[in-house]
């Protein structure tokens, strides 16, 4: 198992750095977009030929159909997400996005009939203050709304993503992230060649993190965040997951030299402190009994 956590880690710090790396690709967001998807998939469409595991999904037609929706709007999420990183700024942005899981959580009683608690309701609502502290000096600073609007749909298409994933219960793994990050990249080229076509001009400085942040934080990243998955609790993926936003935020103020105040700081302990209060509050107030809990995906 603690070779999964150290993948799972792994898998979550590459994801927060996303921002960063995309801060040096000269390129609209869509394009990132594109060249992210493109150059993951084809890492782990290769990975999994040369694994030789047996390709399961067209015996699973409807986890298959699953997928691909999921895919789809890990794609919307990514393009959204990438949009608000220019006009809102990374930690912002990043923390925003993680409103995904709040999202799926809330609506887990009628999508999965899992108990909605008053832990995790009052967890919710901690989460919900710390991302108005975060982003609340943004807004009286004058803030793009069209940057805050992205950075909320990155959240809703996140939610998406999640609930289709939980509904594919055959196909997994390499497999099932190799499928939706084919389908994400579908998502992508439809788009760019509906909207202008599919040339994407590289200057010679794109090119290093373009290769990074498709092979290492998308490719890599997905396989890590994947395989180990199946080895640790659920309880442990959805709340070692907002290690994510929180490096997110720490290395955009640390190597990005983005603001970081004392309500932001109070915002992200708000934000980390209520996930973690939502998955294990009962759990500490009173380990005699169970309680149903629902993963993330």
């Amino acid at each position: 198992m603690a070779k999964d956590y150290g993948k799972y880690v792994g898998a979550l710090l590459l994801f927060g750095s996303n921002g960063i790396v995309a801060s040096g690709i000269a390129l609209a967001s869509c394009e990132i977009v594109l060249l992210r998807t493109l150059l993951g998939s084809l890492l782990l469409v290769a990975l999994l030929a040369g694994s030789r595991r047996g390709i399961t999904f067209h015996r699973h037609l409807r986890d298959f159909a699953c997928l691909a929706v999921s895919g789809a709007a890990l794609g919307a999420s990514w393009f959204f997400l990438f949009e608000a990183y220019r006009h809102v700024g990374v930690g912002a942005a990043s923390l925003v996005y993680y409103c995904g899981p709040i999202i799926v959580a809330a609506l887990s009683p009628w999508l999965f009939r899992e108990r909605l608690t008053k832990t995790k309701l009052l967890g919710f609502g901690l989460v919900l203050a710390g991302v108005l502290l975060v982003n609340g000096q943004a807004l009286g600073a004058g803030a793009s709304g069209w940057g805050l609007f992205c950075g909320g749909m990155s959240a809703v298409m996140y939610a998406v993503m999640v609930v289709f994933t939980k509904k594919a219960r055959h196909v997994e793994g390499l497999e099932g992230s190799a499928v939706q990050l084919v389908f994400s990249f579908v998502v992508a080229a439809v788009f760019m060649g509906a909207t202008g076509g599919l040339s994407v001009q590289l200057s010679p400085t794109d090119w290093a993190p373009v290769l990074v942040l498709g092979l290492v934080n998308t490719g890599l990243g997905c396989f890590l965040y994947f395989s180990a998955m199946g080895g640790l609790p659920a309880q442990t993926v959805s709340v070692c997951g907002y290690l994510e936003p929180l490096s997110a935020v720490v290395l955009s103020a640390l190597l990005l030299g983005e603001p970081f105040s004392g309500a932001q700081a109070a915002g992200v302990v708000l934000v980390i402190g209520g996930a973690v209060y939502a998955e294990c509050g009962s759990k500490l107030r009173l380990p005699h009994k169970t309680e149903l809990q629902g993963g993330a995906v």
